[in-house]
């Protein structure tokens, strides 16, 4: 994904580029309700917002966007999927969505989402981790950002 964007220095770009990025700031903090009244407060239009708005980002905006998709298997026992998030917590992961089957055979196939940022070890050393879980099988690394 990354082959897909450039590093330019803000300096040799036109202005209306940090001026969408002050909408969204304006927009996110909650500053102004509308997107009409806050180009209006920073001097562009909503079309100029509007054409730039999905591919414009400051470096920032980017540094949260570390995700990992794992799916696994859990046997049906009380206290796994417990188990299972405190090594996730453990090592500053943090979940984002959990999925999980009903339990058909004593087992339930479970998809976690989690936002890896700030994780204290790498990807392979947390699959470990888990897979050291009593009560969890197979974990596997479905997807990462």
């Amino acid at each position: 994904m990354l082959e897909n964007y450039l590093i330019i220095h803000k300096s040799i770009l036109p202005d209306y580029f940090e001026k969408v990025l002050q909408v969204r700031r304006l927009m996110e903090s909650g500053k102004v309700r509308e997107v009409s009244q806050a180009v209006k407060q920073v001097g562009i239009s909503r079309s100029t917002y509007y054409k730039y708005k999905d591919y414009v980002f400051a470096p920032s905006d980017m540094e949260g966007g570390r995700k990992a998709v794992l799916d696994m298997m859990l046997h049906h026992t009380p206290g796994v999927l417990s188990a299972l998030l405190s090594r996730i917590s453990a090592v500053d992961a943090s979940v984002v969505t959990i999925s999980q089957s009903p339990p058909i055979n004593g087992r339930a196939s479970v998809t976690v989402t989690l936002d890896i940022s700030a994780m204290s070890v790498n990807m392979q050393e947390l699959l470990e981790l888990i897979s050291g879980t009593p009560g969890v099988e197979k974990p596997k690394l479905l997807a990462m950002e």
